[in-house]
């Protein structure tokens, strides 16, 4: 067998479907995402199309997927009822990839087919923003959001602005209201451009602009393990993807959505719905929320990673407390759907294939906290008129993992704990910060003044969180304790 050519799944790969989609990025998620969920469809007969890939960037593995005929092996794998899973599955649905740098009018005309219908893209977070530059016909722009002004221009001007032609924008960049800000950094260009009024009010009016919430863990090409897989196969493939079995996708936008793209009649875990803000709370305060709340105190005591965490006797039940018994009061959606949720998150961390370091998940934790974790704890306080034990236990821990030692000369701090060195990696501000904070410390300073200036910073937390009843007080004892007896004896007396 020709060791670059991936064999058939079963069937004769239909390449007379129509391109229904376009999607910006040809990286690791949208493939083990999107075009996974169009490969569900399709294999039900509810979707019939393909899909042709923009590379957004002028390097990238375009030119791997065409040699590939588009063809890629996916590998989901995870527990379901406790057991692990895996599921192997050849995607096909992608027609091919377009380097718009020296393809540009191929993606013209892909933008005037009569079939196409949806955009799709993950470009970055970075990749929806608005940067001034000039429109040239038939040249291709730099940022995401002047190439897709350009190109549904054309479609404009090809099919004279009729409604029916216009298209429904997905983008699953991890931003809030992605779509929103998508559609808007587009009417700037066509404002800049001087293009039609009438194109103006076709793009926002006649498309639909969708925000999205997408989940799904995606390590991308197993490196480590290729080798094996591959022998397993029978066959080599450079665009190998491994992603986690859970998935879910919400969409903000009209229900007509779920007639023309019926992901939920196809099994896939999706919602469509005019407000995806309670969602996207469940996810930040369920799944990331959790993460930080409880990897400092995890790596303090010796642990590696999220799935050994979750199977330590201390931290297990740890996660499970901060999950269902502080932040699930927290979130306002019915309590079946976040129990589904929060049960989800628990088996997704326990999952042995993911190989998730705490340290990776450690990064920016100020930032993260504040995002993450401080809203649940103000929430639980005001609904509950007490303070969460373990939230305080999380923010307490995050004190004594940013004592700074020294910062080295890449601009890394360094931590110490139990006579071994760690990397606390945030920005320079905040390094230096605590590298003050904690020679205070070492030279005879208290907790209580070591709290309070780390509460005090309005520029870290959005506010004097010193103002709040009790909390001083409370990280106070919690970080005591941690000095004291160790983070995970502290942890074990961390009482609800």
């Amino acid at each position: 067998m020709d060791q670059t050519t991936l064999p058939r799944l079963g069937r004769d790969r239909d390449c007379t479907l129509p391109v229904r989609a376009v999607q910006f990025g040809e990286g690791n998620f949208l493939r083990a995402f999107i075009d996974w969920m169009i490969q569900q469809m399709n294999k039900q007969g509810k979707f019939n199309g393909m899909v042709r890939i923009v590379q957004p960037l002028p390097t990238g593995m375009g030119e791997a997927l065409n040699e590939q005929g588009g063809r890629y092996t996916l590998i989901l794998r995870g527990l379901e009822n406790g057991q692990p899973v895996e599921k192997r599955e050849i995607i096909d649905c992608v027609k091919d990839c377009l380097n718009p740098y020296t393809r540009w009018d191929d993606v013209v005309d892909c933008f005037r087919g009569r079939d196409l219908r949806f955009v799709f893209s993950n470009t970055t977070e970075a990749g929806i923003e608005y940067k001034a530059e000039a429109y040239t016909p038939g040249q291709c722009q730099r940022t995401f959001p002047a190439k897709l002004t350009s190109l549904l221009y054309e479609r404009y001007q090809t099919f004279g602005g009729v409604h029916d032609r216009a298209l429904v924008i997905i983008p699953c960049e991890l931003i809030d209201k992605n779509g929103t800000t998508l559609r808007d950094c587009m009417l700037r260009y066509a404002k800049d451009w001087g293009l039609p009024p009438g194109f103006a009010t076709w793009l926002s009016e006649a498309n639909v602009f969708v925000n999205t919430l997408v989940d799904r863990i995606v390590a991308g090409y197993p490196r480590e393990d290729a080798a094996k897989l591959e022998a397993e196969l029978g066959y080599r493939d450079a665009l190998l993807d491994c992603g986690e079995l859970f998935h879910f996708l919400v969409l903000e936008g009209p229900q007509a959505l779920a007639r023309e793209l019926p992901l939920a009649k196809c099994g896939l875990q999706v919602v469509i719905t005019d407000d995806q803000t309670p969602y996207r709370t469940r996810k930040v305060r369920f799944l990331n929320g959790a993460h930080t709340s409880s990897v400092l105190a995890a790596s303090l005591s010796g642990l590696t990673l999220v799935d050994e965490m979750m199977n330590d006797a201390d931290f297990g039940p740890f996660v499970h407390g901060v999950i269902f018994d502080e932040v699930f009061h927290t979130v306002d959606l019915p309590d079946d759907e976040k129990r589904f949720f929060a049960q989800s998150v628990m088996e997704r961390f326990q999952n042995p294939y993911a190989r998730h370091r705490l340290l990776s998940i450690a990064l920016n934790s100020v930032s993260k906290w504040k995002v993450r974790v401080l809203p649940s704890l103000l929430d639980y306080r005001k609904l509950r008129g007490a303070l969460p034990s373990r939230l305080i236990f999380s923010l307490a821990a995050l004190l004594r993992f940013y004592e700074v030692e020294s910062v080295g000369a890449g601009g890394e701090g360094v931590g110490r704990v139990d006579d071994r060195d760690y990397p606390i990696a945030d920005s320079p501000e905040i390094l230096a910060f605590f590298a003050g904070e904690t020679a205070k410390l070492r030279a005879g300073g208290d907790d209580a003044h070591y709290v309070r200036a780390v509460l005090g910073r309005q520029d870290f937390w959005g506010g004097d969180l010193n103002r709040v009843s009790g909390l001083a007080a409370a990280v106070t004892a919690a970080l005591a304790a941690i000095h004291r007896d160790g983070c995970r004896a502290a942890l074990r007396a961390c009482k609800p």
